[in-house]
């Protein structure tokens, strides 16, 4: 399915508060005329034959085209769904699919998308071939149970395929993961609930022309740039990350697991929060963040920032601040990526919690210009002597250090460390 040109009515039915889907079906240009309250799950139709009717009436009254459920449906209730209200039948789980599918613009995310999609389908495919074992279907697809069994297995070889091309991707990025630390570089990524800022605050600090648009999962790939040279001696690399939305299957956050990856090995992770949001929802969307964050593996140094604050009076930033504060165990750093304001905050602590620096004497031999330029440009030199051969006294990221140790001992110099700075 591609976003909608024309204007599609539909409606939602919800067992919470439907903001949040209403916005993912907007965003693909989706009318919500009504929003439809829902209980509890029945088991066969997810809604009681009471409301069911209701909303088959209120269809037919009203030219809806689609109805979307805020809630993952069993194969079962999906086919009875449509089967009885005779339009198309969404769930949460679909819906979100079809965003990803619209935001998926490289080659990696288009095929984490297919492989989601695909693994999403599976199920609806079985129930749809024992449908046509007990023959509540005759006639579907004119070849009946064959040609859906012949999919399903279809299915199966497109995922194979589809992990295996991921995986070739996944030791590109590997490689280049590598030599960005070899290189000194420290890895830095950005996280956070979907349409938090968290490319905008990448635009900020790196200055690159990266897209910021208004609207949930504009960043399906992860983007890499070099943070703007605040500290020379300590590089960074600023990473901007698929945002987090609440009640994902595991199976389809897993889909993402490469692009989440560049989270789990960074060296810190920045989570982004926005204040702007009502304290219900400020709270979910911070648990969400944290939980999701405490299923990887490895932990990275952790940064809590809320943003948008130039939205709030200061009673109620305030009152964010602390309610994140408890939810993350982390001091928060309030800031506005629009205003600036508290930015030299956030760039201090992202220096502050990267790996002390080294003080470092390093003596190496006359006419090694290539290598004295590249210290210049990766260190903070203090002291430089010239004699028999050349002294300098140097201030530079630990793994910097070891980078210029070999360089130096290359060319038949030495190194002395003079102890760790602050």
């Amino acid at each position: 399915m591609q976003r909608c040109y024309k204007i599609v009515r539909g409606i939602v039915i919800s067992k919470n508060d439907a903001k949040e889907i209403m916005a993912l079906a907007n965003s693909l240009g989706y009318e919500i005329v009504k929003v439809f309250s829902q209980k509890k799950n029945e088991t066969a139709y997810y809604v009681g034959k009471g409301k069911l009717q209701e909303v088959k009436e209120f269809i037919e009254n009203n030219e809806i085209e689609i109805v979307f459920v805020d809630d993952e449906l069993k194969p079962s209730q999906w086919y009875n769904l449509e089967d009885f209200l005779e339009i198309k039948v969404y769930d949460r789980i679909r819906l979100i699919l079809e965003v990803f599918a619209d935001r998926a613009n490289r080659k990696e995310a288009k095929l984490q998308v297919k492989l989601a999609k695909l693994r999403y389908e599976k199920p609806f495919v079985r129930e749809l071939i024992h449908r046509l074992k007990e023959k509540e279907r005759p006639g579907f697809l004119a070849g009946g149970e064959y040609m859906v069994a012949d999919y399903y297995e279809m299915i199966k070889r497109q995922m194979k395929r589809i992990k295996e091309e991921l995986k070739k991707i996944e030791k590109e990025r590997e490689i280049r993961r590598k030599d960005r630390k070899e290189r000194g570089f420290y890895l830095v990524s950005i996280a956070g609930y979907t349409n938090a800022g968290k490319s905008s605050l990448l635009k900020l600090l790196t200055g690159e022309n990266v897209l910021v648009e208004e609207r949930l999962f504009s960043t399906l790939s992860t983007t890499t740039s070099k943070m703007k040279n605040f500290r020379k001696y300590k590089p960074v690399l600023l990473t901007d990350t698929v945002g987090f939305i609440k009640n994902l299957p595991h199976w389809l956050i897993d889909a993402f697991h490469s692009t989440l990856e560049e989270i789990e090995l960074s060296d810190i992770v920045i989570l982004l929060i926005d204040a702007s949001d009502e304290i219900e929802e400020l709270k979910e969307k911070t648990l969400t963040s944290i939980k999701e964050l405490r299923r990887m593996e490895k932990h990275p140094e952790l940064i809590v920032a809320l943003n948008k604050i130039d939205l709030l009076d200061e009673d109620e930033m305030r009152k964010r601040k602390r309610l994140v504060e408890e939810l993350t165990g982390k001091q928060c750093i309030p800031i506005s990526i629009k205003n600036r304001t508290n930015i030299d905050k956030l760039i201090q602590k992202i220096y502050e919690k990267l790996p002390s620096e080294i003080e470092m004497e390093i003596y190496i031999p006359n006419g090694e210009y290539e290598l004295i330029e590249w210290i210049y440009e990766k260190a903070e030199v203090e002291e430089m002597e010239s004699g028999e051969e050349i002294k300098m006294k140097i201030r530079c990221s630990e793994r910097i250090a070891k980078i210029m140790e070999g360089k130096c001992r290359k060319v038949g110099g030495k190194v002395r460390l003079n102890g760790y700075g602050g």
